[in-house]
């Protein structure tokens, strides 16, 4: 069976949302050089992200601990839920696949540049 992608519009990018079950989702998320999604957690959504170009940053905290992480092309990271978490691009626009639980929607935003703190707008 064939489907037909959606690209959903970000204010940092975009994401091109691949595949969309009750069991799984798939998106190829780009990130534009300079910008960065929201400082971020989610209550039951699970991901995983592979980074297909560019350098990936990744703010992560768990256990209380907030660093910064910089992965390469090649490199994948899980995401569990309740990890507060955010990905941006530096240098050059950035390519990642992300592969998580069905529930796009769950996002809690606690920091936002583009002013969407709070919401689970686009």
């Amino acid at each position: 069976m064939t489907t037909n992608p959606r690209t959903v519009p970000k204010p940092w990018g975009h994401e091109l949302v691949f595949a969309e079950t009750a069991r799984y989702a798939g998106k190829l998320i780009t990130i534009r050089a300079g910008e960065s999604l929201s400082y971020q957690y989610h209550n039951v959504k699970e991901e995983t992200v592979h980074v297909l170009s560019g350098s990936l940053g990744l703010e992560v905290e768990e256990d209380g601990l907030r660093q910064t992480l910089r992965l390469g092309p090649g490199v994948s990271f899980h995401i569990r839920p309740g990890t507060r978490h955010r990905m941006f691009a530096e240098a050059a626009d950035v390519l990642i696949v992300e592969v998580s639980s069905p529930e796009l929607d769950d996002v809690v935003r606690l920091e936002d540049r583009y002013g969407r703190t709070g919401t689970t707008a686009p």
